[in-house]
């Protein structure tokens, strides 16, 4: 009999399933489903890009000074207490790895991000769902599951995939009334795409049992360069330095991800971009009566009367080559998740709906 078997919760993890990129037998088609920045990376990160790759041969730097002191310059931070990863999902899994095992609870909401729970069963640890308030976290839910066990709490705010978010006094009252051995984890993906708001950075400079993760995947337009980062206690970023990898980012990733911090200018743009067409979207959807919540993120979640009518709309969708996104693995089987694209993206995806909703099918 083979004896050769992974760690135990290795198997309950379901593989990751992206958003797709194309429609058998459908050409040009405008993929919605990512939560991409429809603009792309700022010129200026383009031109770091192409300045790095002569220098491929060359290893990247390990401790990722000149990026960690962007990030602490733009966002007011101590550099020293900021980790560089692949993406914030390996920040988070860094957490996971570093502070949850067997016998240990990871708490995550109702229709939070998929990798809390594939990072805690990767770790041994139990994922413990909680219930959320019609797609809104639920900081009284939380508090009431968390106990003895509980080592992490996963909050994104704003959420993906419901686009909600919940405010700082909110924030502050989970930190403060979690237990002792516990660390709050504020997954800040989104965090660009609210104007004033720091994602948690000075909750996670002030406090010891905080944790901030952000992403340039999103807002920078660096998704395939996959890089993150995540602020807080030295304590906390030191034990996390001793389990990344030493050469976790590539010289390009860096060298794109500090041209793209720094240019303000472009940031602010797309921000602004996302924002107006955001509005436009969702308004657009309810009058055809396809509700959906007010979104802090760069995509609506269109709400739809069954799950039925949800897939039929998805296929409506994608035979006029729309991809969108499925939730029913995030508890919402009868919504699509559709990221705001640029004008004419939001308005095509907007008449396809409307016709569809029409009975044109």
């Amino acid at each position: 009999m083979n004896q050769i078997a992974p760690q135990p919760g290795i198997m309950e993890i379901a593989l990751y399933q992206g958003g797709k990129a194309s429609v058998e037998g459908v050409s040009n088609v405008i993929k919605l489903s990512s939560n991409e920045n429809p603009f792309g990376p700022s010129e200026a990160a383009q031109e770091a890009v192409r300045r790095a790759a002569r220098e491929m041969h060359r290893y990247p730097s390990t401790d990722h000074a000149e990026l960690r002191a962007a990030i602490a310059e733009v966002h007011g931070l101590d550099a020293r207490q900021i980790i560089c990863g692949v993406g914030s999902d390996e920040i988070i899994h860094f957490l996971c790895q570093a502070y949850a095992g067997p016998g240990d609870e990871v708490i995550h909401t109702e229709h939070g991000f998929a990798m809390y729970r594939i990072s805690a069963l990767a770790a041994g640890a139990t994922p413990v769902e909680v219930p959320e308030q019609e797609r809104v976290t639920d900081v009284d839910a939380i508090l009431a599951a968390a106990g003895p066990k509980t080592k992490l709490v996963f909050l994104a705010n704003p959420n993906n995939p419901t686009g909600t978010m919940i405010g700082l006094a909110e924030i502050e009252r989970l930190a403060e009334g979690l237990p002792p051995q516990a660390i709050l984890v504020l997954d800040g993906a989104y965090a660009e795409y609210v104007e004033g708001y720091d994602g948690g950075a000075a909750l996670a400079g002030s406090r010891s049992n905080v944790v901030m993760t952000r992403t340039f995947s999103k807002l920078y337009g660096l998704g395939g360069m996959r890089v993150g980062w995540g602020y807080g206690s030295q304590e906390i970023i030191d034990v996390l330095n001793r389990i990344r990898g030493p050469f976790n980012l590539s010289t390009v990733a860096l060298a794109a991800a500090e041209a793209a911090i720094r240019d303000t200018a472009y940031v602010e743009r797309c921000r602004s971009e996302n924002t107006r067409l955001r509005n436009w979207l969702a308004e657009a959807l309810a009058e055809h009566g396809v509700p959906s919540d007010a979104s802090t993120a760069n995509f609506v979640l269109a709400r739809f009367g069954s799950p039925e009518e949800a897939a039929a709309c998805d296929a409506f969708l994608q035979s006029e080559g729309l991809i969108v996104r499925r939730v029913a693995g995030y508890n919402l089987p009868a919504a699509l998740r559709i990221t705001v694209g640029d004008e004419p993206s939001c308005r095509r995806v907007a008449h396809v709906i409307g016709r569809f909703k029409a009975g044109e099918r």
